[in-house]
């Protein structure tokens, strides 16, 4: 029964006008705009962020290298999870600061 009601008023255009131009539905819509569109700021910063990544770069500089031996393999795994830990650090360090603000 509650269900039968639920759906004649969902599908009376009359009922839905009133409630899209009610302050709590628009409210509502203001701030899930808002969210989404501060969450795909985020998302391009964040992908350009990787773009410019040196440890990006890194990987795809040592992909294309053919390894001579294991210990050549070794020192360019080193190498790129040193870099891997500093970028980490320096975002840690930038998001400390932008939190701070």
């Amino acid at each position: 029964m509650l269900s039968r009601l639920l759906f004649t008023l969902i599908n009376n255009l009359h009922v839905v006008e009133k409630l899209a131009e009610s302050r709590p539905i628009r409210r509502a819509a203001q701030i899930t705009a808002y969210a989404i569109t501060k969450a795909q700021i985020a998302g391009r910063d964040a992908s350009n962020q990787v773009m410019r990544s040196q440890t990006l770069r890194q990987v795809r500089e040592e992909a294309g290298r053919v390894p001579g031996d294991m210990g050549e393999v070794g020192n360019r795994l080193r190498r790129v999870r040193e870099t891997f830990v500093n970028e980490v650090k320096e975002g840690w360090k930038d998001g400390s600061r932008q939190i701070k603000k």
